[in-house]
């Protein structure tokens, strides 16, 4: 897992760049392949902003969230990618369902 943080803006403080680690960290039991993650945090005037772009694997995840908080732009960004990469699966489930029928059967032809 390689999460790489980057402020702009702003100052960087421990508190905040621990914060989005381990919310980010958590979407990794999501995923089968090792996370690959860039987090830019800035501020503009008053709007906080956290952006990331996540890669496990061949697939790619990208989210964008402003609000008045960067505390709370990290959990929504982080609901995002959640949401994102449970849609990804179900999807994935839906393809395996269908090509289940697609399959004609061997033995009732004769």
């Amino acid at each position: 897992m390689n999460i790489a943080i980057t402020f702009r803006h702003m100052e960087s403080t421990k508190a905040v760049k621990a914060y989005a680690e381990e919310k980010i960290a958590k979407l990794q039991r999501f995923l089968r392949h090792p996370l690959k993650v860039q987090v830019v945090l800035s501020t503009q005037h008053r709007a906080h902003v956290a952006e990331v772009d996540l890669h496990a694997g061949a697939e790619h995840f990208h989210a964008t969230e402003t609000t008045e908080d960067m505390y709370a732009s990290i959990d929504k960004v982080s609901d995002k990618l959640e949401a994102q990469i449970r849609s990804c699966k179900d999807q994935k489930k839906g393809q395996e369902r269908a090509s289940d029928h697609l399959i004609p059967d061997a033995g009732g032809e004769d």
